[in-house]
C-alpha cells in the first residue's frame, strides 16, 4: 500500500505540473483528493492492515495528502493573481476622460402647465378643491342638472361601474362637494383639478383620460362681468399681456347663461393663419353663471347668492402654450419630447 501512495504522489505531482488552467486544476483536486478520489480509494484498504502498519500507513497518506495540496494550492493562487491583473487590464479607467453626466428627469409638461394654473388662481385667492374620481351617479350628472334622458349620460359617453357609479367625466362633481361641505356659507371661491374619463377614442384631440381644472365662485351679487374679468386675468397670465378674450353663447347644463371662451391665437395674434382655421381666434374652455337648480343642489338659495364656474382642459392648455398638435405626445412617454421641457 505504501507503494501504491508514493506512485499516486509521483503521478499526481506531474499531472498538476502539465495543468494549463483552474477548471483543469479543479478536476485534478477532485480526482486524486476528493471523496471518491484515488487516495480515498486506496485507503479503503486500511482495514486489511495490522495494527503496528496503520500508523505508518496513515503517515505515508498525510504526506501524499499535503504535497499535493500544496501544489494545488501554489497553483491555485498563480491562476488568481492572473485572473486579477486580467480584470485590472480590462477594467482599467482612464481618469483624463470626461466624465458622464447623469440624466436629469423634468417636471411633465402636463403636471407644469397644471401648477401654473394653480399658480394664477391661487394668486387671485382661489383655493383648491379636490374630489374622488370613482363618483355617484348623484354628483356626476342629477346634481349639475342633468336628468337621467340627458344624452351626456348615454353609456357611451361614461364609464359606468354599476347603475349608480362611474369614473366622474369631469370635475365638476367637486364643486358640488364643496358647496355641500360649506353648509351655505360664502364666498365659495375653488378650483378643481383632476383626472377625468370619458369613452373617447384617441386621436391627435381626444383621450379617454385627460385632466380638467374647474372654477367655482359663489357669494352675493356674483355677475357675468366677474367671470370675464377673471378669465381676462387668467390667459393674460397665462399666455401674455397681448392675448384678448372673448364669449360665444353656449349651452351646459349646470349653467346659464353659458358661453365658450375664445382667446385670440397665439400663434398669429389674430392675424389669421392655419392654426386658427385664419379666424384669429381658439376656443380653450367653458364658463356660464351656475343653474339655479345647481346652486339649490349644493346648498344655496338662488334668490340669495349667485355664481360663476368655467371648465378648462389642462391638455388644450398645454397644446397652445407649447404649439403642440397631438395629444398623445403628452402620454407617449418619448424621452426626446418629454426633455424639451426641462429647459422652460
Amino acid at each position: 500500500m505504501k507503494d501504491r501512495l508514493e506512485a499516486l504522489r509521483s503521478e499526481a505531482l506531474q499531472q498538476l505540473a502539465d495543468v494549463a488552467d483552474a477548471a483543469r486544476l479543479n478536476d485534478l483536486r477532485v480526482h486524486y483528493l476528493g471523496k471518491k478520489g484515488q487516495l480515498t480509494e486506496i485507503l479503503r484498504g486500511m482495514g486489511a492492515l495490522t495494527a503496528e502498519e496503520r500508523p505508518i500507513i496513515g503517515q505515508v497518506a498525510n504526506d501524499v495528502r499535503a504535497a499535493i495540496e500544496a501544489v494545488i494550492a501554489e497553483k491555485q493562487e498563480e491562476y488568481d493573481r492572473a485572473e486579477i491583473a486580467r480584470r485590472l487590464q480590462a477594467e482599467t479607467i482612464d481618469v483624463t476622460l470626461p466624465g458622464k453626466a447623469p440624466g436629469v428627469g423634468a417636471v411633465h409638461p402636463l403636471t407644469k402647465v397644471a401648477q401654473e394654473i394653480e399658480d394664477i388662481f391661487l394668486g387671485m385667492g382661489y383655493t383648491i378643491a379636490e374630489g374622488p374620481e370613482v363618483e355617484t351617479d348623484f354628483f356626476n350628472f342629477e346634481a349639475l342638472n342633468l336628468p337621467k334622458n340627458h344624452p351626456a349620460r348615454d353609456m357611451q359617453d361614461s364609464f359606468y361601474i354599476t347603475d349608480e357609479i362611474l369614473l366622474r367625466t369631469h370635475t365638476s362633481p367637486v364643486q358640488i362637494r364643496t358647496m355641500k361641505a360649506m353648509n351655505g356659507q360664502t364666498p365659495v371661491k375653488v378650483i378643481c383639478p383632476g383626472k377625468v374619463y370619458r369613452r373617447d377614442d384617441d386621436d391627435a384631440t381626444h383621450s379617454f383620460m385627460f385632466h380638467q381644472i374647474e372654477g367655482l365662485v359663489v357669494g352675493p351679487n356674483i355677475r357675468m362681468s366677474d367671470l370675464k374679468g377673471t378669465l381676462l386675468q387668467f390667459v393674460q397670465a397665462m399666455y401674455g399681456s397681448q392675448v384678448q378674450i372673448r364669449l360665444r353663447p353656449s349651452f351646459f347644463p349646470f349653467t346659464e347663461p353659458s358661453a365658450e371662451v375664445d382667446v385670440t391665437c397665439t400663434q398669429c395674434g389674430g392675424d389669421g393663419c392655419r392654426m386658427c382655421k385664419h379666424t384669429g381666434w381658439i376656443e380653450i374652455l367653458g364658463c356660464g353663471m351656475v343653474h339655479p337648480k345647481v346652486l339649490e343642489h349644493g346648498g344655496y338659495d338662488p334668490k340669495e347668492v349667485t355664481g360663476f364656474a368655467f371648465g378648462m382642459g389642462v391638455e388644450r392648455i398645454a397644446l397652445l402654450k407649447y404649439d403642440i398638435d397631438d395629444i398623445r405626445h403628452f402620454y407617449g412617454n418619448d424621452v426626446k419630447f418629454l426633455g424639451q421641457f426641462a429647459r422652460i
